[in-house]
Protein backbone atom coordinates (compact mmCIF):
# COMPACT_ATOMS: atom_id res chain seq x y z
CA UNK A 1 0.00 0.00 0.00
CA UNK A 2 1.25 3.90 -0.88
CA UNK A 3 1.49 6.41 2.22
CA UNK A 4 -1.58 8.12 2.79
CA UNK A 5 0.15 11.34 1.08
CA UNK A 6 0.09 9.63 -2.61
CA UNK A 7 -3.56 9.59 -3.28
CA UNK A 8 -6.25 12.73 -3.88
CA UNK A 9 -9.58 12.83 -3.13
CA UNK A 10 -11.94 14.47 -5.72
CA UNK A 11 -15.57 14.28 -7.06
CA UNK A 12 -15.86 11.72 -10.54
CA UNK A 13 -16.03 13.33 -14.27
CA UNK A 14 -18.59 12.64 -16.37
CA UNK A 15 -15.59 10.45 -19.02
CA UNK A 16 -14.61 8.44 -15.84
CA UNK A 17 -17.58 6.23 -16.21
CA UNK A 18 -15.47 3.33 -17.49
CA UNK A 19 -13.53 3.25 -14.11
CA UNK A 20 -17.14 4.08 -12.05
CA UNK A 21 -17.86 0.56 -13.24
CA UNK A 22 -14.52 -0.74 -12.62
CA UNK A 23 -14.78 0.04 -9.04
CA UNK A 24 -19.06 -0.71 -8.35
CA UNK A 25 -17.97 -4.60 -10.05
CA UNK A 26 -14.65 -4.59 -7.69
CA UNK A 27 -16.94 -3.59 -4.76
CA UNK A 28 -19.67 -5.88 -5.39
CA UNK A 29 -17.16 -9.26 -5.70
CA UNK A 30 -16.24 -8.42 -2.01
CA UNK A 31 -17.04 -11.17 0.28
CA UNK A 32 -19.07 -8.62 2.71
CA UNK A 33 -21.05 -7.03 -0.24
CA UNK A 34 -24.47 -9.06 0.06
CA UNK A 35 -24.58 -7.50 3.21
CA UNK A 36 -23.32 -4.17 2.03
CA UNK A 37 -25.00 -3.46 -1.21
CA UNK A 38 -28.45 -3.89 -2.43
CA UNK A 39 -27.34 -5.30 -6.02
CA UNK A 40 -25.57 -8.15 -7.12
CA UNK A 41 -22.65 -8.66 -9.18
CA UNK A 42 -24.19 -10.54 -11.70
CA UNK A 43 -26.97 -7.08 -12.25
CA UNK A 44 -24.34 -5.29 -12.38
CA UNK A 45 -21.99 -6.58 -14.77
CA UNK A 46 -24.82 -6.74 -17.27
CA UNK A 47 -26.04 -3.31 -17.50
CA UNK A 48 -25.35 -1.58 -20.81
CA UNK A 49 -21.80 0.73 -21.56
CA UNK A 50 -24.94 3.76 -21.43
CA UNK A 51 -26.12 3.06 -18.09
CA UNK A 52 -22.59 4.01 -17.10
CA UNK A 53 -22.19 6.57 -18.56
CA UNK A 54 -25.19 8.55 -17.67
CA UNK A 55 -24.12 7.16 -13.88
CA UNK A 56 -21.19 9.24 -13.86
CA UNK A 57 -22.41 12.17 -16.09
CA UNK A 58 -25.19 11.98 -13.15
CA UNK A 59 -22.38 12.48 -10.66
CA UNK A 60 -20.51 15.18 -11.84
CA UNK A 61 -23.45 17.28 -13.72
CA UNK A 62 -26.56 17.10 -11.71
CA UNK A 63 -26.72 18.73 -8.25
CA UNK A 64 -28.21 15.97 -6.12
CA UNK A 65 -25.92 13.57 -6.07
CA UNK A 66 -21.85 13.40 -6.26
CA UNK A 67 -19.76 10.43 -6.12
CA UNK A 68 -16.38 11.14 -4.56
CA UNK A 69 -12.93 8.70 -5.51
CA UNK A 70 -9.72 8.46 -3.78
CA UNK A 71 -7.31 8.11 -6.85
CA UNK A 72 -3.73 6.96 -6.39
CA UNK A 73 -0.71 8.54 -7.91
CA UNK A 74 -0.74 5.85 -10.34
CA UNK A 75 -4.64 6.10 -11.13
CA UNK A 76 -5.62 3.59 -9.80
CA UNK A 77 -9.46 4.12 -7.65
CA UNK A 78 -8.66 2.96 -4.00
CA UNK A 79 -12.25 3.58 -2.83
CA UNK A 80 -15.22 5.79 -3.28
CA UNK A 81 -18.77 7.02 -1.57
CA UNK A 82 -21.92 8.75 -3.17
CA UNK A 83 -23.58 11.05 -1.96
CA UNK A 84 -27.61 11.38 -2.80
CA UNK A 85 -29.22 14.70 -2.19
CA UNK A 86 -33.14 13.78 -0.90
CA UNK A 87 -35.77 16.23 -1.23
CA UNK A 88 -39.41 16.48 0.98
CA UNK A 89 -41.81 14.27 -0.22
CA UNK A 90 -39.53 12.43 -2.43
CA UNK A 91 -39.84 8.61 -2.15
CA UNK A 92 -36.56 7.03 -1.18
CA UNK A 93 -34.26 4.25 -1.78
CA UNK A 94 -36.41 2.11 0.78
CA UNK A 95 -39.56 3.35 -0.20
CA UNK A 96 -39.73 5.49 3.07
CA UNK A 97 -40.70 9.27 2.14
CA UNK A 98 -38.43 11.86 2.74
CA UNK A 99 -39.34 14.08 5.16
CA UNK A 100 -36.60 16.75 5.52
CA UNK A 101 -33.79 17.70 2.95
CA UNK A 102 -31.10 15.31 3.79
CA UNK A 103 -27.80 14.03 2.38
CA UNK A 104 -27.35 10.15 1.88
CA UNK A 105 -24.29 8.71 2.02
CA UNK A 106 -24.25 4.82 -0.46
CA UNK A 107 -22.13 3.26 -2.03
CA UNK A 108 -19.17 3.35 -0.29
CA UNK A 109 -16.37 1.05 -0.84
CA UNK A 110 -12.32 0.64 -0.32
CA UNK A 111 -10.58 -1.52 -1.89
CA UNK A 112 -8.97 -4.01 0.90
CA UNK A 113 -5.49 -3.14 0.56
CA UNK A 114 -6.46 0.34 1.28
CA UNK A 115 -8.48 0.21 4.43
CA UNK A 116 -7.17 0.94 7.85
CA UNK A 117 -5.01 3.89 5.89
CA UNK A 118 -7.16 6.78 6.07
CA UNK A 119 -8.52 6.53 3.36
CA UNK A 120 -12.53 5.96 4.32
CA UNK A 121 -11.93 9.14 6.42
CA UNK A 122 -10.65 11.10 3.92
CA UNK A 123 -14.07 10.32 1.33
CA UNK A 124 -16.01 10.92 4.24
CA UNK A 125 -14.96 14.15 5.14
CA UNK A 126 -15.19 15.24 1.13
CA UNK A 127 -18.57 14.03 1.17
CA UNK A 128 -19.69 15.72 4.22
CA UNK A 129 -18.19 19.01 2.98
CA UNK A 130 -19.92 18.85 -0.55
CA UNK A 131 -23.36 17.54 1.75
CA UNK A 132 -23.13 20.38 4.28
CA UNK A 133 -22.37 23.29 1.12
CA UNK A 134 -25.98 22.98 0.40
CA UNK A 135 -28.38 24.88 1.16
CA UNK A 136 -31.60 23.96 3.62
CA UNK A 137 -29.64 20.78 4.15
CA UNK A 138 -31.09 19.29 7.65
CA UNK A 139 -28.89 16.38 8.16
CA UNK A 140 -26.75 13.40 6.83
CA UNK A 141 -27.82 9.95 6.89
CA UNK A 142 -26.56 6.49 5.97
CA UNK A 143 -28.05 2.74 6.44
CA UNK A 144 -25.67 0.23 7.33
CA UNK A 145 -26.66 -3.68 7.64
CA UNK A 146 -27.37 -4.83 11.07
CA UNK A 147 -24.61 -7.73 10.60
CA UNK A 148 -21.83 -5.08 8.81
CA UNK A 149 -20.08 -4.94 11.82
CA UNK A 150 -16.86 -3.50 10.43
CA UNK A 151 -18.83 -0.57 8.53
CA UNK A 152 -21.04 0.20 11.55
CA UNK A 153 -17.48 1.06 13.74
CA UNK A 154 -16.52 3.25 11.04
CA UNK A 155 -19.54 5.10 11.01
CA UNK A 156 -19.69 5.35 14.88
CA UNK A 157 -16.10 6.52 15.04
CA UNK A 158 -16.70 9.23 12.43
CA UNK A 159 -19.63 10.50 14.13
CA UNK A 160 -22.48 8.48 12.98
CA UNK A 161 -25.15 7.45 15.65
CA UNK A 162 -28.18 5.38 15.42
CA UNK A 163 -31.27 7.49 14.61
CA UNK A 164 -33.74 4.52 16.18
CA UNK A 165 -34.94 4.32 12.60
CA UNK A 166 -34.39 0.49 10.63
CA UNK A 167 -36.24 -0.68 7.50
CA UNK A 168 -35.88 -4.37 6.86
CA UNK A 169 -33.77 -5.22 3.96
CA UNK A 170 -35.37 -5.69 0.83
CA UNK A 171 -35.55 -9.33 -0.16
CA UNK A 172 -34.24 -10.20 3.13
CA UNK A 173 -37.23 -8.94 5.46
CA UNK A 174 -35.76 -10.91 8.66
CA UNK A 175 -32.70 -8.74 8.22
CA UNK A 176 -32.62 -5.00 8.99
CA UNK A 177 -30.64 -2.04 8.06
CA UNK A 178 -29.97 0.61 10.58
CA UNK A 179 -30.19 4.19 9.99
CA UNK A 180 -27.77 6.01 11.37
CA UNK A 181 -27.39 10.12 11.31
CA UNK A 182 -23.89 12.39 11.72
CA UNK A 183 -24.23 14.14 15.04
CA UNK A 184 -23.15 18.13 15.24
CA UNK A 185 -25.82 19.17 12.15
Amino acid sequence: MEPAEKYAVRPVRAEEWEAVRELRLASLRDPVAPIAFLETYEDAVARPDEFWRERAGRFELDGSARQFVAEGADGLWWGAVTVRVEEPGETLMFGDPGEVRQAHLVGVYVRPGYRGSGVTEALFLAAVEWARSLAGLERVRLYVHEDNARAQGFYRRFGFVRSGGSLAVPGDPGKYEYEMVLEGQ
